[in-house]
């Protein structure tokens, strides 16, 4: 379907305070586009506000191009799918999809069609006489989406729609959302606190932090390249690291002193000469044998092994003190590894990152900022 562009222009939300603070965001049509933060960064604000659910207190709404800033809901080309799927109990499946198109008074056999259309798309066939209540999680999922879409509107928009589902349905469905997308082709808003869901879905990612975006890019280019340390922090894993940095080396590369281990790393946005962050995912840190000799080695001692099955967990300790974890995939490479060995810890330069920001430092962290498995934070 042609259109489906958002523009944000200044968007600002405030309640008893900014929920939503000053956004400028363009989404192509035909993007599937993520908002991912923590609960209360403005994501899910910012998506009520394009819905129209919520007046916005300055800036501008575009859809292709035209202000609908002030225009009411049901006048926007958008339709939304909540966490709660929002089904009638009392309707079957093939009414709950119907529902929409019978308030616009279309023909009965304009309606038919597009609701069989709709259920094919979401593979319902069997279950069109069904009620919500005999239907599993993932086939409500698979309804809502079915109703929102057979509207035909020019951007869905979608509120954690996968939060109520358990976790492997959750895996199989993301897959599946993504693959519905690319066949409609309509701009999907997608808000999630889940980096996963984000970084498996989305062709960009803006992360949010206290109603502002922090970052926007392709999932690879976040995560690889975050742009400070909250967005390290918040997606996936992360190694911080406190580190002085030395001096700047040629292009974005620089020089930076781990206690008495002298590192080279990328600069990220860091432009002054002082203390800052290094960050590095667990699945770059290498693990070599005591005395491996070159550049960026750290010595360090295996301090905790935590199984979880394709892979291993490995807590190190290094010499200057920093605890840092390294992911170790069970292939029967490393079948040595034992509580207490001492190994060098290879940190690639083209994986360790100086950041700017502050952050937690010397514990690898989740998404959601606990610490990982066993890990020690003395």
């Amino acid at each position: 379907m042609a259109g489906g562009r958002i523009e944000l222009v200044a968007l600002t939300k405030r309640f008893s305070e900014v929920a939503v603070d000053s956004i400028d965001l363009v989404i192509p049509s035909g993007e599937f586009f993520s908002l991912l933060g923590p609960s209360g960064c403005g994501k899910t604000t910012t998506l009520r506000l394009i819905a129209g659910f919520e007046q916005p207190t300055a800036g501008r709404i575009l859809l292709d191009d035209v202000d609908v800033s002030r225009v009411p809901p049901h006048k926007r080309n958008v339709n939304m799918v909540f966490q709660s799927y929002a089904l009638f109990p009392f309707l079957t499946v093939f009414d709950n999809i119907a529902f929409g198109l019978r308030s616009r008074r279309l023909e009965k056999k304009e309606i038919d069609r597009r609701v069989r259309e709709a259920i094919d798309l979401v593979h319902l066939g069997p279950f069109t006489k069904r009620r919500p209540g005999q239907l599993s999680g993932g086939q409500q999922q698979r309804v809502a989406l079915a109703r929102a879409l057979v509207l035909n509107p020019a951007v869905l928009l979608l509120d954690e729609p996968l939060g109520a589902l358990d976790a492997k349905l959750r895996r199989s469905l993301k897959v599946e959302l993504k693959a519905l997308q690319e066949r409609v082709g309509i701009t999907f808003l997608y808000v999630t606190h889940d980096q996963e869901e984000a970084l498996t879905m989305s062709d960009r990612v803006a992360v949010m932090h206290n109603g502002k975006i922090v970052q926007i890019g392709e999932p690879h280019e976040i995560y690889e390249e975050p742009a400070d340390t909250y967005v390290a922090d918040f997606l996936g894993v992360s190694n911080l690291m406190q580190v002085e940095i030395v001096e700047r080396g040629p292009g974005s590369r620089c020089h930076v002193k781990l206690g008495e281990s002298a590192l080279e790393a990328n600069c990220g946005s860091v432009d002054d000469l002082a203390s800052a962050r290094c960050v590095i995912r667990p699945e770059r840190v290498r693990i070599e044998p005591f005395g491996s000799a070159g550049p960026n080695r750290v010595p360090a001692m295996v301090e905790r092994l935590v199984y979880v099955g394709s892979a291993t967990q490995v807590m190190l300790r290094l010499a200057p003190g920093e605890l840092l974890q390294a992911l170790v995939q069970n292939d029967g490479s490393q079948s040595d590894l034992a509580q207490a060995t001492p190994v060098h810890a290879f940190l690639p330069p083209d994986a360790l990152r100086v950041l700017a920001g502050s952050g937690p430092a010397g514990a690898a962290s989740s998404s959601d900022g606990s610490d990982v498995g066993l890990q020690l934070t003395g």
